[in-house]
């Protein structure tokens, strides 16, 4: 029995990966653009002859973009997803009421407030300040990384826990908040606005600052992912 070379093995391995990492990117990116039918069933050959690859890494990449919820399996397959006008705004309703009650914890010493948190967040995010990011659909996960955190600085694991079903959910078409130098340079700022008006224990106007922020990205998010995606169904018509 001929035993395979462990050198060949992970160089396979290896290449299968780059494979799987540029197919996710190129597919991410034609599906945030709009290049993709959502009445476009996504099939494994028909992108293996698009990328001239193996069926595995573009299995992989499927995987991936199943999980971002850039895809959704349905019984007759796999297609581009994007929620429901209905179910968004209600999330981002949730999501404002969650991280509200997070600052009023703060405002009344209710558990064990996380000052010393909320410094952290502040120092990371002034290095933003200092070196802008460029636009990229995947500083989503930067920015809630930011409401995660200084969410759980209010000391309130559940919340936490909620809000996180929240931003998976609405992942799909957040990512349309990012695509813009004067978003990313608005979210930097107004991240840093939020976290000086909590520790300076301005909580009204933190309060007033983080519903405006979150109103205003879901504003823009509605808007880009409405005109990039041209679903009838995002506005709550079947297809």
């Amino acid at each position: 029995m001929t035993q395979e070379n462990p050198r060949t093995r992970t160089s396979d391995t290896s290449s299968r990966v780059v494979h799987a990492d540029a197919i996710y990117a190129d597919l991410r990116d034609r599906l945030m653009q709009g290049k993709v039918s959502p009445l476009e069933r996504i099939t494994e050959i028909a992108l293996a002859d698009r990328y001239e690859v193996s069926r595995t890494p573009v299995r992989e990449a499927i995987t991936r973009l199943v999980s971002d919820g850039l895809l959704m399996r349905r019984n007759s397959g796999i297609y581009p997803y994007v929620p429901s006008y209905g179910d968004l705004k209600e999330l981002y309703e949730l999501r404002i009421l969650l991280e509200k009650q997070g600052i009023r914890r703060i405002q009344e010493g209710l558990g064990r407030s996380d000052l010393t948190l909320l410094t952290q967040i502040h120092e990371h995010w002034e290095s933003h300040r200092n070196d802008r990011p460029r636009p990229d659909a995947s500083f989503v996960s930067e920015d809630e990384s930011f409401h995660v955190m200084t969410l759980q600085s209010a000391g309130n694991a559940s919340l936490v826990t909620v809000l996180k079903d929240v931003n998976r959910k609405i992942r799909p078409v957040r990512m349309f908040d990012y695509l813009s130098e004067d978003r990313m340079q608005a979210t930097v700022d107004e991240h840093l606005a939020i976290i000086d008006l909590i520790v300076s224990e301005r909580y009204e106007e933190a309060i007033e600052a983080l519903s405006t922020h979150i109103m205003v990205s879901e504003q823009v998010v509605l808007e880009q992912s409405s005109h990039a995606l041209s679903l009838p169904r995002l506005f709550g018509e079947g297809i």
